[in-house]
């Protein structure tokens, strides 16, 4: 099961990895959309790991594709998120300290489906996810996209 550590300094028991995640409003922005992780059951933003030989923005969308059934368009970034007291831990065993890009997105085409990697695609009234325990500081990143800034945050 996917779960986090928290330590002092921890993230230097693992390997740095580079991340996204995508939220996603819906038309009247009252609404976000959320997943449910296959490996721990937690609701989530979509999202995950950047591939070699794509862009951030390439990797982010193709990661809501994939976990979501939804062609989305990168609109803006809202933050890059690294916390060196916090370590990824996967069913593998493998420990990641992951630099997180977090992109707001807009919706192309598609209709909600599941995956390998989803048990719910859901969308969730904003002040409903804000109160969820949402996997990896994912409160904070839909925090950030209404905060609605020009420039970045970086935490």
């Amino acid at each position: 099961m996917t779960h986090i550590l928290h330590g002092e300094r921890i993230g230097k028991q693992g390997i740095l990895r580079l991340g996204c995640s995508a939220v996603l409003f819906d038309e009247k922005q009252t609404k976000v959309l959320l997943t449910r992780r296959t490996d721990n059951g937690m609701f989530c933003l979509p999202g995950g790991m950047i591939e070699a030989g794509e862009s951030v923005t390439e990797g982010c969308e193709r990661e809501v594709w994939e976990e979501t059934g939804l062609r989305v368009r990168v609109s803006r970034l809202i933050g890059v998120y690294s916390d060196p007291h916090i370590v990824v831990v996967y069913p593998d065993g493998i420990q990641t300290q992951i630099v997180v890009l977090n992109f707001e997105v807009e919706l192309l085409s598609g209709k909600p489906s599941l995956s390998n990697e989803t048990t719910k695609v859901e969308w969730f009234p904003i002040h409903q996810a804000m109160e969820m325990d949402l996997f990896h500081n994912h409160t904070e990143h839909i925090r950030d996209a209404l905060a609605g800034r020009d420039a970045a945050f970086i935490r």
